[in-house]
């Protein structure tokens, strides 16, 4: 009995003594990972908030964004592994084509609804980017709950619902750009900056939630994910105050009521409801104006658009046409399921490309950027429909991925600068809209090639369809900059000749213009006197200014004070 309780008592001591030298390499191996974490952290934290970024608000922008990204990573992953979005390379033809025209559905919602209510409440910018993550949130936990019995009633309805708020929330993202811009920064590296923290974000999250998703369960995940959302909406409240945009209208209507620049012009509070008032024809031609600006972008947005529409009808073309000659055996070299995974890596890595390179830029316009991007398509593109290969089918799945990448920042980039911010909302729904649309035509087009056509033949249709329309956007943009250049006043400061070479000038005999006034011409009608230089030399001529706004001391600034 003794022996025996001796060795029951050193057992006893060994036990203990493992059990607390594991417990010190637990804790020494926690250290080390929160040393670790810390470090990452504040290396994070000094690339995000780099270059004024911190200062201005864009830095915060940044990380909401980067887990924004990597919420949709763990949701798409989680619903793949569970019983949706399951598409084996195999699939029957009509199931992707049904597949293609359900993804449609989000940005159909987005262009005629969500982007005019942004812009409506574009004063609480802040709040609307923390409604899109709390709903998405709840609606996680809802689908974490359908997972086991597999409601489909519930799943479907609510992972469209998941799609549409994640295209607000870009889209009241990428209106906010201007206001937390830093001085030191262009456009198109901001978002280049914004996209490739989230490609990186997005990824790691994708990773993590495919070992989570076998380990756990799809449902566990997206619980976990509910908790992330609602910490990114508490993120988003606390972005700084000038992110929302001021009601101008609002904020100048007590004000001007009393003084010479009110909203509907002088004396406009005096005005009755008939009388171009809150009700009369201004107030019912202001949605009007705002529609029509909304649906003619002008030039130098609409050939951006036709560009990246261009970018974007090849890569869904590329997508799918590559995709089905590989299962049909057309592209020899490697074993399919190798091929498959070398265009993944081609497609992927020209996307992070794109990103990169925009965040380099400096100097470089974004309206030349989107033309080297679709001219850099068109080049690729012929050269593989000449020498089709497994290798020029890498190649252009890597530059169509590239220009898409980096022609889709350059079109933000002018979209924030040339549209005004009252429709700029709907200008990013209406744009996001069309080039899905044009990505899905793109993919329908090649899936119904793909059935008859062989490599060459498809991509040369392609090659075609792209040259034709660089030449065309290359033409219209030469018309449209000669035509500035001849309205453009000449170098001693006179305006330039009218059309038919007559210019009508004032000073004529007995029309009762004094010297310099210019006469109407047409249809068009006098909005006033107009000024004429003063004649006396001894007098320094003042040329007027338009009057200043006024503006409650109340006000939200337009702009980031950096």
């Amino acid at each position: 009995m003794g022996n025996a309780g001796n060795r029951l008592r050193r057992a006893t001591r060994a036990t203990a003594d493992a059990s607390q030298r594991g417990a010190r390499t637990v804790a020494h191996a926690g250290r080390k990972i929160g040393q670790g974490s810390r470090s990452l952290g504040r290396a994070t934290r000094r690339l995000t908030h780099a270059q004024g970024a911190g200062r201005t608000g864009l830095g915060r922008l940044i990380e909401l964004t980067s887990t924004h990204s990597a919420c949709d990573a763990l949701v798409t992953v989680a619903l793949a592994g569970a019983l949706f979005f399951k598409l084996p390379v195999g699939q029957a033809r009509g199931q992707v084509a049904l597949y293609l025209l359900v993804t449609m559905i989000p940005f159909t919602v987005v262009a005629p609804f969500v982007g005019p209510v942004l812009d409506r409440y574009r004063s609480g910018r802040r709040y609307v980017m923390a409604g899109t993550l709390f709903a998405r949130g709840l609606l996680c936990w809802g689908m974490a709950a359908a997972i086991r019995p597999s409601d489909a009633l519930t799943l479907f309805p609510a992972a469209l619902a998941v799609l549409v708020l994640s295209k607000a929330y870009n889209v009241s993202r990428a209106a906010i750009m201007p206001s937390v811009l830093p001085a030191d920064i262009t456009l198109v590296a901001a978002n280049a900056r914004v996209a490739l923290f989230a490609l990186v974000s997005a990824g790691a999250a994708a990773g993590i939630s495919t070992g989570l998703t076998a380990w756990l369960g799809a449902d566990w995940v997206l619980r976990a994910t509910t908790a992330l959302f609602l910490a990114a909406g508490v993120a988003a409240v606390r972005l700084p105050r000038h992110v929302d945009s001021p009601d101008l209208e609002a904020d100048l209507a007590p004000d001007a009521a009393d003084g010479p620049y009110a909203p509907d012009g002088p004396a406009g509070a005096d005005r009755g409801p008939g009388e171009h008032g809150q009700g009369g024809p201004q107030g019912r031609a202001r949605p009007r104006l705002l529609r029509r600006e909304l649906i003619q972008f002008g030039p130098v947005v609409g050939e951006s658009m036709w560009a990246n529409t261009a970018i974007r009808v090849q890569g869904g073309f590329l997508v799918f046409f590559l995709l089905f000659l590989v299962q049909d055996g057309k592209i020899p070299g490697l074993a399919p399921h190798i091929t498959l995974g070398l265009l993944a890596v081609a497609a992927g890595g020209g996307g992070f490309l794109g990103a990169v390179v925009a965040s380099w830029t400096r100097s470089r316009s974004p309206r030349v950027i989107v033309l080297g991007t679709l001219a850099l398509a068109t080049v690729a593109t012929v050269v593989t429909a000449v020498f089709f290969t497994l290798w020029t089918a890498v190649l252009v799945a890597l530059v169509a991925a590239f220009a898409q990448g980096l022609g889709k920042l350059a079109l933000d980039a002018i979209v924030q600068r040339e549209v005004a911010e009252e429709v700029r909302s709907s200008t990013f729904g209406i744009t996001e809209a069309l080039l899905q649309i044009a990505w899905v035509f793109g993919g329908l087009a090649g899936l119904v090639m793909s059935l008859s056509a062989h490599g060459p033949a498809g991509l040369a249709v392609v090659s075609a369809a792209l040259a034709a329309t660089f030449v065309w956007l290359l033409v219209r943009r030469r018309s449209r900059l000669a035509a500035v250049a001849r309205q453009a006043p000449e170098p001693d400061g006179t305006p330039p000749a009218e059309p038919d070479g007559e210019a009508a000038t004032a000073g004529r005999e007995g029309d009762g213009q004094g010297d310099g006034a210019t006469i109407p011409q047409g249809d068009e009608t006098p909005q006033g006197p107009v000024w004429t230089p003063h004649q006396d030399p001894d007098v320094t001529p003042v040329i007027p200014r338009e009057p200043l706004r006024p503006r409650r001391d109340d006000t939200k600034p337009l702009t980031n004070p950096y």
